[in-house]
């Protein structure tokens, strides 16, 4: 059973792995560059801890990604959880209409005090404090894990070339171990054919030389042979972890795209608010105050979020959320096409009715 969700407690645990995922994943790096200057020195042992290394950052890795959808995930329900009590203010209750038949300055009186009971503005800037978190945590980890695939997939190359020449030798080697035996064979049946003890001795030493040159081609190809099965080894490590890092790095571009598209639909959410003109709803809501949220609250200020414009966008950063991170999918029911906000007529929709005219 999964527990409550924190952001608070989510925050922190992510922030913990994106403050250890960088030094582990740098070691990860320096090691492939190590093992491409100078393999040979690097035994059994090593390879061991090294490999529970990196296992042990693609592990992480992935719970820090998970730990990050679920950030976001959270927000957008908190944003749901938001939207449908600003819904409920721009109503009156059963009871208030009950009361207002008997005094209309009673009703909004108790309808001004339900309003201020519950800080939505508040709220809503909360929000706002709580994606500029998120935003920055994730942005900071992709630009650690892109600049760590790119060195890695180097070094990487690097090793794959040389256990690819390896690889050469080894058939060439193996062709000239044919043709010295197949040599030596030919010679060995020379030597019945000549009389002369002088002659078949010269044979005999030319067919133990070609046989000494066999064996020795032989030794090399195995010891070759050998040390490219042990790059190979290595080199499946060095593989898993670069693609992981390039697995990382697209799952934070899905994260980013989808807690902008989503911070847009929170600030249209915070212009109604502000737009209704109840007392203290006016906070300030900045680029400078939230820089890693300021290219949404740059399109915010200068009144170019537009809830038609949006509604394409968000559907379809919502589906590929659900796609790569199905553990914190939400249950939807909008169909591609709808209005993401009805300003023509009340919507039934739980998300942005409060905006309608």
């Amino acid at each position: 059973m999964r527990k409550a969700f924190s952001f608070d407690m989510q925050l922190d645990a992510a922030c913990a792995l994106a403050k250890a995922l960088p030094p582990e994943g740098r070691l990860c790096v320096d090691f492939i560059g190590e093992f491409a200057r100078s393999d040979s020195e690097i035994d059994d042992e090593r390879f061991l801890t090294e490999n529970t290394r990196f296992h042990t950052f693609v592990a992480n890795g992935t719970t820090f990604t998970d730990l990050a959808a679920e950030l976001v995930s959270g927000l957008d329900l908190l944003t749901v959880k938001v939207s449908a009590d600003l819904d409920s203010f721009r109503g009156l209750t059963a009871v208030e209409r009950l009361i207002g038949r008997f005094s209309r300055q009673r009703m909004w009186r108790r309808h001004s005090a339900r309003v201020r009971a519950a800080p939505v503005v508040e709220r809503l800037r909360d929000l706002m404090v709580k994606s500029n978190a998120a935003a920055g945590l994730v942005a900071d980890y992709r630009t650690f894990a892109l600049s760590a695939h790119k060195a890695a997939e180097r070094k990487l190359i690097d090793i794959i070339e040389h256990r690819r020449r390896l690889v050469d030798e080894i058939d060439i080697a193996r062709i000239r171990i044919k043709e010295l035996n197949a040599k030596a064979l030919t010679t060995q049946g020379r030597i019945g054919l000549y009389g002369s003890k002088t002659e078949w001795e010269r044979m005999e030493r030319e067919r133990q030389s070609l046989k000494a040159e066999a064996d020795r081609i032989s030794t090399e190809e195995h010891r070759l042979r050998d040390e490219s099965q042990r790059r190979e080894r290595f080199i499946g490590i060095f593989q898993m972890f670069v693609d992981a890092l390039n697995n990382q790095v697209g799952l934070c571009n899905t994260l980013i795209r989808k807690l902008m598209i989503d911070t847009e639909e929170r600030l249209l959410i915070y212009q109604a608010q502000v737009d209704t003109d109840i007392p203290g709803s006016k906070v300030q809501i900045s680029a400078e105050l939230f820089p890693n949220i300021a290219d949404a609250i740059s399109l915010f200020e200068r009144n170019m979020l537009v809830p038609q414009d949006l509604q394409q966008r968000k559907y379809t950063a919502d589906a590929a959320f659900d796609k790569k991170f199905a553990a914190f999918a939400h249950e939807r029911t909008e169909e591609p096409g709808a209005p993401l906000i009805d300003t023509t007529k009340i919507s039934t929709r739980l998300r942005f009715r409060f905006l309608r005219s």
